[in-house]
């Protein structure tokens, strides 16, 4: 993938990251929102089984890295915490210390990991399924923090 393409499939996502985080909070229901959470979650646990062969492959080329953790255990990390958010708001419907957890989650940009950036960039045609899982997991990311600001809003 050449520079051009990366800085534009980036500004794709920086586009798509500012619609979900600058909507108009009176047309929102957190309570859709909260469904919409649940969907994802419950679709990304699936993807996420369906990338094993991606996995597989991508730790074979990733394996050797001066990055303090490997592209994989950087996406378990973001996994963990974006699933465990996801999974508190549907079992219990809200998270502890909102605006702490909106500061982390503003922070948690899935591609501006840059070992996370080399794989999604400089892979093309390789690895779309994961990829793919990352951008439903970057996209979780952003439901979570419009839950959490819609919840703040009527609270």
């Amino acid at each position: 993938m050449s520079l051009t393409e990366c800085q534009l499939e980036l500004k794709k996502l920086l586009l798509m990251e500012l619609t979900m985080t600058n909507t108009t909070i009176t047309n929102q229901n957190p309570e859709l929102t909260k469904i919409h959470i649940n969907q994802l979650l419950d679709q990304l646990i699936v993807d996420y089984q369906n990338t094993k062969s991606d996995r597989k492959a991508i730790s074979a080329e990733f394996s050797i890295s001066e990055a303090e953790f490997t592209v994989l255990e950087e996406i378990e990390l973001l996994t963990t915490d974006i699933r465990g958010y996801a999974n508190q708001i549907k079992v219990i419907g809200y998270l502890e210390n909102v605006q702490e957890k909106i500061r982390i989650l503003q922070k948690m940009r899935v591609f501006d990991i840059p070992i996370i950036a080399q794989l999604y960039f400089h892979t093309p045609g390789k690895y779309e399924n994961f990829k793919s899982y990352l951008r439903m997991l970057d996209y979780l990311r952003l439901l979570i923090l419009e839950y959490l600001n819609l919840s703040q809003a009527i609270s």
